[in-house]
């Protein structure tokens, strides 16, 4: 397995706040919170962006979309609403070589992001 911070988030090397865990997904509190709510939501196969996505990860991101939903209903966001943002690349904000979404909620998210 590369050697990321998530990935060592997953083998339990460097600790986080998680709050959901299962055999193909791990979702944690952001460090660097950018609303009230900031998960980071993550496969536990290593997959450094969107473009190395395959059909055999298919089951896996759905599992993540999946979770974001729950997480969302179970932090009371359904009212109101939240944001489940994936960068890509350098370009695209991603900063960490292995896939993940943000989870972010309570507070108003500006079209477009500024």
């Amino acid at each position: 397995m590369p050697e990321c911070i998530f990935c060592k988030i997953i083998n339990k090397e460097i600790p986080a706040e998680i709050i959901y865990e299962d055999e193909q997904v791990m979702a944690f509190k952001d460090v660097n919170p950018v609303a009230p709510v900031h998960i980071l939501l993550i496969p536990k196969k290593h997959i450094a962006t969107l473009f190395d996505l395959t059909t055999e990860d298919s089951d896996v991101i759905g599992q993540l979309v999946l979770t974001a939903k729950k997480l969302a209903v179970k932090l009371g966001l359904e009212e109101k609403g939240f944001r489940l943002v994936a960068n890509c690349k350098e370009d695209g904000g991603q900063t960490v070589f292995h896939i993940h979404f943000h989870l972010v909620g309570e507070r108003f998210f500006a079209w477009p992001p500024g």
